[in-house]
């Protein structure tokens, strides 16, 4: 169980690096999800519903502005980098790697309740496979400590990383939340956290303890870039092949949205050229969401 504190947002960090690892069993996991069930928006509306503050934000294209930002802060845990480049095909296929990734996302989000159940199902079934030791020390973490993908901590961070990044990108380009309407998103997000098998004890309980949360984070060593993090950070905006590499201005922004030492950590070169390049796209997303957005106030 979490030791609570307030400058942490009720988590203690130092949980991610002890002897007793906490892991989400399969039981857990369908303790979880009996409880989404019973809370979901409908058999067909799915887990949120389009009422829900979830749809309004996920279904903006623009949220993949924020993928990059997700996938660095989910490679700068060690126990993240090492599962990605020792049990994934990243290295092989990063761009399929990450449509995987999002795919079960969206499911999650916008299916079936059915659908998103069994896409829940199939990640920690996934994520059970998923053990190792770490090849190096990095942080807080002694060479040779084990991971597990299904760990309370892990899985906790990962959840972290696409909530507080989808809200970021969605301010950056449209009108922002109201302080209720973010409560409101929060409460829904501790209900996808559901999805991972993660229990209202293991999330902050409001949006300001979650916003402590994060920036506990950045600032603590558990974020530490290991070696294995730059690799798979380098082939997943290599692209692959030159013809999927991600444009300059893409992984301008994802770098501008890092905490300073995290983008030096990852080796991003991040000159005068590259701020330029972050700030005419978010611009142009913005300039582009306000003419739909006039475009179907005419059409009404």
């Amino acid at each position: 169980m979490p030791i609570f504190s307030a400058q942490t947002g009720g988590i203690n960090l130092s949980s991610s690096v002890s002897k007793g690892a906490h892991l989400v069993s399969e039981s857990d996991l369908e303790a979880a999800l009996d409880s989404v069930r019973a809370r979901a928006a409908g058999s067909v509306e799915g887990i949120f519903g389009p009422a829900s503050i979830t749809w309004r934000i996920d279904r903006e294209a623009v949220i993949f502005l924020g993928a990059g930002r997700a996938l660095l802060l989910q490679l700068a845990h060690p126990w993240v980098a090492a599962a990605v480049a020792e049990h994934s095909r990243t290295f092989a296929d990063p761009i399929g790697r990450f449509h995987r990734t999002f795919d079960v996302v969206f499911t999650m989000v916008f299916g079936s309740r059915d659908r998103a159940l069994a896409a829940a199902r199939r990640m920690h079934q996934r994520h059970a496979t998923i053990v190792g030791r770490l090849p190096e020390a990095i942080g807080p973490f002694a060479s040779g400590s084990p991971y597990r993908a299904n760990e309370v901590a892990a899985l906790r961070w990962v959840h972290a990383t696409l909530v507080e990044t989808a809200l970021i990108v969605h301010n950056l380009i449209l009108p922002p939340l109201s302080v209720e309407e973010r409560e409101r998103y929060w409460a829904e997000s501790r209900l996808f956290g559901a999805l991972f098998g993660l229990t209202s004890a293991d999330l902050p309980a409001d949006w300001e303890s979650f916003a402590a949360y994060n920036a506990a984070m950045m600032q603590s060593d558990t974020l530490s870039v290991s070696t294995a993090a730059r690799e798979v950070a380098g082939q997943i905006f290599a692209g692959g092949r030159p013809w999927l590499r991600p444009p300059r201005w893409y992984q301008a922004l994802s770098a501008q949205l890092l905490p300073d030492r995290l983008r030096m950590g990852f080796g991003f070169v991040f000159d005068e050229r590259d701020r330029r390049a972050a700030s005419m796209a978010a611009e142009e997303e913005t300039t582009a969401k306000k003419t739909t957005r006039s475009r179907k106030r005419r059409g009404r």
